[in-house]
């Protein structure tokens, strides 16, 4: 099973879904990660803001801040190598590295049966 980390910029919360006005790229990140953690895929998030002792102890994290900054940030490693840099991964990717179909990735919507008042 591989290992994913996400290491994201200061965000104001844990998930950055909070505030007045919701980046609807962060919503789909905290889901599809919910979705994969419910899958038992090995899937960790940072923040910077919250928790800058995982940015130091990653080596290649550390030196991705050094050389480029904070714009380096979002980083993706999965299984220990840097994959992706200065993005979040499509659900695609994130298919991908954790072997299963994207389509596994889609929340389904459920109907719930409405209540017939007399």
């Amino acid at each position: 099973m591989p290992t994913i980390k996400i290491y994201d910029p200061a965000l104001c919360c844990a998930t950055g879904v909070c505030g007045p006005s919701v980046d609807p790229e962060l919503t789909r990140v905290a889901t599809t990660i919910f979705l994969l953690e419910k899958k038992g895929i090995d899937i960790t998030r940072y923040n910077l803001g919250s928790e800058p002792q995982a940015f130091i102890d990653e080596t290649n994290i550390q030196e991705l801040l050094n050389t480029k900054g904070t714009d380096a940030l979002p980083a993706v490693m999965v299984d220990g190598e840097v994959k992706l840099v200065g993005r979040y991964p499509t659900n695609g990717e994130f298919a991908k590295w954790a072997h299963i179909s994207v389509s596994e990735l889609t929340k389904k919507e459920t109907k719930s049966k409405g209540i017939e008042l007399l």
